[in-house]
């Protein structure tokens, strides 16, 4: 029997639009053609997709991949460069014959001149000679924006079912199985979707708890009824201001009917449960006093305005303030600032210097802070992730680059200083630099939920603050001028 022909691709960015600044071509790691190949085998969701083709002995035809970290807006050129790298690569195999088309994508990703940069490369792909009628199955991240270009454009698109990302590895291999039983059978599913009316903040769209634990939990009960093949529930990003961003879902499946009353329930019990998504933090002036002279046990202060792995700068000087005007004693954070790891390095280790440190990334910020440190250490900033199933993981596979680093000290206050920012979701980030985040009292984290599973086994008590920053849970500061209306919580909706 001959091989299936897969064709796989990949687009990954998940886009802040409200940052100051643009995402370029420099800002992405690009594999063409059989550099894909050498994922195979790892925790990325390529990595799954690519090891489940070796199981069901496809013939893959691996043709681009694009990746950044969360950050601002796309320039157009990216999407230029993108579709042209896709077509030098895919024309041959669809002029031979292919039998499907897999993609690992994002799903929240707006640029300059396009708001649903996936709507519109899945409407393209549709239109090339040879693709009009194939498969298209693919994973995508929990927090899409899908939209119905999306839905209309694809067959079935699976979304991590876990919040922190643990399974985006396993959401690929789902996926994989689908589109085998699609090339063995010869059924082809058909994909609806439904925006609603909700957006929640990154801090609301935990699957631990409600709204998302009970969402996920009737997702999976759906999947085992004859006729749906997939059920994703949709988180959304919050901080990306096109139309249709916020909370939907997707069922991909053989029975219409059945998709859209799947659809009408968990749209019902998305609205019941919406204010339990809408999860906002109190003033930081509120919680860290008692910091001064801390109770036994690791404190975790999360500071979500700054979160890294929304596309925050990670340079936010918030919370950096507060832990040295109450004097916190053995207390750490991480500030991403290769101008300040510079002049560590060019002070050596050992050396009192004067450091500018922070405040460059988001005009929301108070600026940097002037501040007299020793220099502790300095690294290359490699390191090989302890949890290869976490957040980070779904992002770059079993290792991370935080750039040259310097390890400072302020009295009480260690700092981490990176070239590179560095999304907190693995403890190696701390550990590869000498410092057990476990013997700290206070350690301030730059995320909103994904940071769990590193710190949830090690922390006596997690406390979220509010501090000025561009992923503010509070989603009444945000600027939107795209958003449908009317969406809870922004607008009397309903």
């Amino acid at each position: 029997m001959m091989k299936k022909r897969v064709l796989i691709a990949g687009l990954f960015h998940e886009t802040h639009t409200f940052l100051d600044g643009t995402t370029g071509l420099a800002d992405f790691t690009i594999l063409r053609g059989d550099d894909m190949r050498r994922f195979e085998g790892d925790s990325s969701p390529l990595g799954g997709v690519l090891a489940c083709a070796r199981e069901f002995d496809w013939e893959v035809l691996p043709v681009v991949d694009y990746r950044a970290q969360p950050g601002a807006m796309i320039e157009d050129s990216v999407i230029t460069a993108f579709w042209s790298d896709l077509i030098e690569g895919a024309q041959p195999h669809l002029s031979a014959g292919i039998d499907a088309i897999y993609l690992v994508l994002h799903g929240a990703m707006a640029a300059q001149s396009i708001q649903d940069v996936e709507g519109h490369l899945l409407a393209r792909i549709r239109q090339l000679p040879g693709a009009e009628t194939l498969p298209v199955f693919g994973v995508f991240d929990l927090h899409a924006n899908f939209t119905p270009e999306m839905v209309k454009h694809s067959d079935c698109l699976v979304a991590y079912r876990e919040n922190p990302h643990t399974d985006a590895r396993e959401a690929a291999c789902i996926a994989a199985r689908l589109l085998q039983r699609c090339l063995t059978t010869g059924v082809r599913p058909v994909q609806a979707g439904l925006t609603s009316d909700i957006i929640w903040p990154p801090t609301g769209t935990g699957t631990a708890g409600d709204p998302m634990k009970t969402l996920e939990s009737m997702a999976r009960e759906m999947e085992t009824l004859p006729g749906i093949w997939s059920v994703s529930v949709v988180a959304g990003f919050s901080f990306a201001d096109t139309e249709m961003t916020g909370v939907s879902f997707v069922i991909s499946g053989t029975d219409a009917a059945l998709q859209q009353d799947c659809l009408q329930q968990l749209n019902h019990k998305a609205w019941e449960l919406r204010e339990l998504g809408n999860v906002t933090e109190p003033p930081l002036s509120e919680v860290i006093p008692p910091f001064a002279a801390p109770p036994p046990g690791l404190t975790v202060l999360v500071e979500p305005s700054d979160n890294i792995g929304g596309g925050a700068p990670g340079d936010g000087t918030g919370l950096l303030r507060a832990l040295i005007e109450y004097q916190v004693p053995n207390c750490a954070v991480c500030i991403a600032d290769p101008a300040a790891v510079a002049k560590a390095c060019a002070a050596g280790v050992g050396a009192r210097v004067k450091l500018s440190i922070g405040g460059k990334g988001s005009r929301l910020d108070a600026g940097p802070v002037e501040l007299e440190v020793e220099v502790v250490s300095l690294s290359d900033g490699r390191f090989e992730l302890e949890d290869k199933q976490s957040h980070l993981a779904s992002m770059c596979g079993d290792r991370f680059d935080m750039g040259a680093c310097a390890v400072v000290r302020h009295g009480g206050l260690t700092i981490l200083l990176t070239s590179i920012k560095t999304p907190p979701f693995d403890l190696g980030q701390w550990r590869s630099q000498g410092i057990e985040p476990s013997n700290l009292s206070v350690m301030g984290v730059k995320a909103a939920v994904a940071h769990r599973r590193a710190y949830d086994p090690i922390a006596a008590r997690m406390l979220w603050v509010d501090t000025p920053g561009p992923c503010s849970s509070n989603l009444k500061s945000l600027p939107y001028r795209n958003m449908r209306r009317p969406v809870y919580p922004l607008h009397h909706a309903h």
